[in-house]
């Protein structure tokens, strides 16, 4: 019987009854908020999850107590150093799984910045550009090879992606005026036309590759926001949606903002999110590239779902880290 979920569900309610004892699953950012809650809830259901973060000791101290609810169930989180601003590092993760030669059933790369200053990778990239979407573009690219028929790629998403599509003219803003939220609306639409074009790559081997947008939620990745910045923003929204009848915005939980995330990875349908954008446990409209809509709407944009846009940037990022794939 099919179940309905929402944006209230929770990793908890998505995984009722789901068995992933002889699963392999690599999430990557296992050192806080969503990575941590997605971690524990797929190894909770006996999936051997391996754990990739830059810092691993601040993701051992993380996952503790996601370790011990683990092994009761059968289940296991190790962990793998990876810094996706460095593809120095992401090689060498990469490298480490292609040479252990297990299969992964399940990717979900879940780490990312948002809003950062200007700054660029050790490997010279604009910082959000570079991590969120060059360092996970040669990372699953990489490990492609260990994704059996089955297998899925999730790609964390935000309804950000609405702030700016990608400009393969100037992605490290040379020429073009750094703005925060501009920098990260192009990383995160990278990160859906990643989805689209691996999907095209890979779907008649039966390995399929979606996007989804978590929601609003608190966690480390606002830390470029100060208090100010973000009340305002969310006074912004409510005075949106008040104009249009709705209710105030409300923040989702952790456990909340993790659900779509393990709902597109092992229970949802595989053709149903297969090159899709997913929010909230279902799969999302697409809305014009000029329809005004609240930042907290649900809604993917045309560009970031559009085929030949995403084979524009697979050439251009094969080109920017000098790899073809």
């Amino acid at each position: 019987m099919t179940r309905n979920f929402g944006a209230t569900s929770t990793t908890d309610d998505v995984l009722a009854g789901v068995d992933l004892h002889g699963k392999r699953i690599l999430v990557t950012g296992v050192s806080a908020g969503l990575g941590v809650e997605t971690a524990r809830a797929l190894a909770a259901r006996g999936a051997s999850v391996v754990g990739a973060a830059r810092d691993l000791e601040k993701a051992a101290q993380a996952i503790a107590d996601a370790r011990r609810e683990a092994a009761a169930a059968g289940g296991s989180i190790e962990l793998v150093e990876l810094d996706l601003a460095n593809l120095a590092s992401v090689r060498r993760c990469a490298d480490t799984l292609v040479k252990q030669g297990k299969p992964i059933d399940v990717v979900i790369a879940n780490a990312g910045v948002m809003a950062a200053p200007l700054g660029k990778t050790a490997d010279g990239f604009e910082t959000q550009f570079g991590t969120n979407h060059l360092g996970h573009f040669v990372l699953v690219n990489r490990i492609a090879s260990l994704i059996p028929s089955g297998g899925r790629v999730v790609m964390l998403a935000s309804s950000g992606h609405r702030f700016a599509n990608v400009d393969l003219e100037d992605p490290g803003f040379e020429r073009t005026p750094y703005e925060p939220f501009v920098a990260y609306g192009r990383a995160k639409t990278a990160n859906i036309l990643f989805a689209v074009a691996f999907d095209q790559r890979h779907r008649a081997r039966g390995v399929r590759a979606a996007a989804v947008h978590p929601g609003g939620i608190r966690t480390e990745l606002g830390r470029h926001m100060d208090d100010g910045q973000l009340t305002a923003m969310v006074d912004t929204i409510n005075r949106q949606l008040e104009s249009e009848g709705k209710a105030p915005f409300q923040f989702k939980s952790v456990p909340q903002g993790a659900a779509t995330s393990v709902w597109t990875a092992v229970v949802a349908d595989a053709d149903a999110v297969g090159g899709r954008y997913c929010e909230n446990c279902h799969v999302s409209e697409t809305v014009g590239d000029d329809v005004v809509i609240t930042p907290v709407s649900e809604g993917v944009r045309r560009y970031a779902l559009d085929a030949s846009n995403a084979e524009a940037l697979w050439r251009k990022s094969e080109e920017m880290v000098g790899e073809s794939f």
